[in-house]
C-alpha cells in the first residue's frame, strides 16, 4: 500500500498529457518541490492505435453518451498501460482527455477516473486539474504556464521570455523570470493563440490519410491562400484581449475556407494560418520577449518554424536549444502540478486563466481511501 504524500521536500512525481491532437500519451518523471525544477526522470511515449485515435475523435465535442463512454475506456486503459512500470514514483499526475471545452457555457470535460487509476497504479493520483477554475470565473486553459515560469528559473532566464506550445490548439507563456513566484501580477500571462496542428492533422487524414505533415512535406509544396488567410484573421478571437481559452473545434470552418485548394496549397494555407495566429498574439505580450521557445509537436514542422521565424520579431527557438524536451513539457507540467495541489499550492492565476483569484485546481485520489 503507497504511503502518504510528504508535505515538504522533492518528490518524484510522473505526469501524463493526452493532448488535443489525438496521438497518445506522454508520461514523464519530474523531481521537484512544487517550486523550483531539481530533476528530469524517465519519460514514455504511448501512441493510439489508429481505431483509438477515431473513437476519441468521434467523441469529441460531445458532453456524455456512448461515445464518450467509449473515449473514457480508451483514455483510461492507455493512461494504465503507459504509466505502470516506473520506479520510485511518489505521485502521479492525471490530466485525462479534454473532449469538449467551453468554460463560459457548460463547463470543460476532461474524460478519465483518477480514483480507479490510483486503485489500479496503487499510486497518489492528482487529477481534474480544471474544474475548480472553471468554476471560480477562469478558463480552465492553459495550466502549463506555472511550469513555464518554473522552467524559466531553471533554465536561468533573467528577462522576459516566451513559450508557444504547438499542439493541436497553440497556447502561449509569457514569463517575467525577474518575480520570485507565478503568482504575482505581471510573472505570467498566458492564452491560447488560435488552431495550430488540430486542422492540418484533420485535412492530412481526411485526404490523404495522413496522420500529419511530416517535416512539412505536403506544405512546403504548395502555396498560400492569401484571402483565406485574411478571412481566418478577421475571426473576432484575435482582437479579444486575454484572458482566452478555445476548444480544439472552435475554428473547425478553417476547413471550409480551404475546402477547394489542392493539398498542398490547403496544408501551406492552414500553416500559415497557425503562425499568423501566433504573430497577432504576441502582440499582447506586456513586453517583447528575449525569445519564443517553441514546444509541442508543432516544432517539428521545418515550414512552420519558418512562417514564425518571419511573422515574430525576436529569435524562434527550438526549446531543446536550451536543454528542455520538448516532447515531454506538458507531461512534466502535470506532475510538476499535481505536487503543487497535493502541497496545497496554487496552479493558475488571473494572468493565465482569468481566474477570479489564485486557485489550486484538483483532486487527490490515495489508493485504498475507500
Amino acid at each position: 500500500m503507497s504511503k502518504a504524500i510528504a508535505k515538504s521536500g522533492v518528490l518524484r512525481a510522473l505526469g501524463a498529457m493526452s493532448g488535443t491532437s489525438l496521438d497518445g500519451v506522454d508520461v514523464a518523471v519530474l523531481e521537484t518541490d512544487g517550486h523550483q525544477i531539481s530533476g528530469f526522470g524517465p519519460s514514455r511515449y504511448f501512441p493510439y492505435s489508429v481505431a483509438e485515435r477515431e473513437a476519441l475523435r468521434a467523441a469529441l465535442g460531445q458532453w456524455s453518451g456512448a461515445k464518450v463512454e467509449a473515449a473514457t475506456g480508451v483514455v483510461e486503459a492507455a493512461h494504465l498501460a503507459a504509466l505502470s512500470g516506473f520506479d520510485n514514483v511518489d505521485l502521479v499526475g492525471f490530466h485525462g482527455q479534454t473532449l469538449a471545452h467551453a468554460p463560459r457555457l457548460q463547463g470543460t470535460l476532461q474524460v478519465g477516473d483518477g480514483a480507479g487509476l490510483a486503485e489500479a497504479l496503487d499510486l497518489p493520483v492528482v487529477w481534474d486539474f480544471r474544474s475548480d477554475d472553471v468554476a471560480m470565473g477562469g478558463e480552465g486553459a492553459p495550466l502549463a504556464p506555472f511550469y513555464h515560469f518554473a522552467c524559466a528559473k531553471y533554465i536561468k532566464a533573467t528577462a522576459p521570455i516566451c513559450f508557444l506550445n504547438l499542439g493541436g490548439v497553440g497556447n502561449i507563456t509569457y514569463v517575467d523570470p525577474r518575480f520570485d513566484r507565478p503568482e504575482q501580477t505581471g510573472a505570467l500571462l498566458a492564452f491560447d493563440t488560435g488552431p495550430a496542428n488540430a486542422p492540418i492533422n484533420d485535412l492530412l487524414q481526411a485526404r490523404l490519410g495522413l496522420a500529419f505533415d511530416r517535416d512539412g512535406a505536403v506544405a512546403r509544396s504548395g502555396e498560400v491562400e492569401t484571402g483565406a488567410l485574411e478571412l481566418f484573421l478577421a475571426e473576432p478571437y484575435f482582437s479579444k484581449m486575454p484572458p482566452k481559452s478555445l476548444d480544439r473545434n472552435d475554428f473547425s470552418e478553417m476547413i471550409d475556407l480551404v475546402e477547394e485548394l489542392s493539398d498542398a496549397d490547403a496544408s501551406a494555407t492552414l500553416t500559415a494560418m497557425c503562425a499568423a495566429a501566433v504573430a497577432q498574439g504576441m502582440e499582447h505580450c506586456p513586453h517583447p520577449p528575449s525569445a519564443v521557445l517553441v514546444t509541442g509537436g508543432g516544432r517539428q514542422n521545418p515550414v512552420l518554424m519558418e512562417m514564425l521565424t518571419v511573422s515574430l520579431d525576436c529569435p524562434v527557438r527550438r526549446i531543446e536549444e536550451v536543454g528542455l524536451d520538448g516532447d515531454m513539457l506538458e507531461a512534466q507540467a502535470f506532475a510538476y502540478l499535481a505536487v503543487r495541489v497535493a502541497r496545497g499550492l496554487p496552479t493558475s492565476c488571473p494572468g493565465t486563466t482569468g481566474v477570479s483569484a489564485c486557485v489550486g485546481g484538483g483532486i487527490v485520489s490515495m489508493p485504498g481511501a475507500d
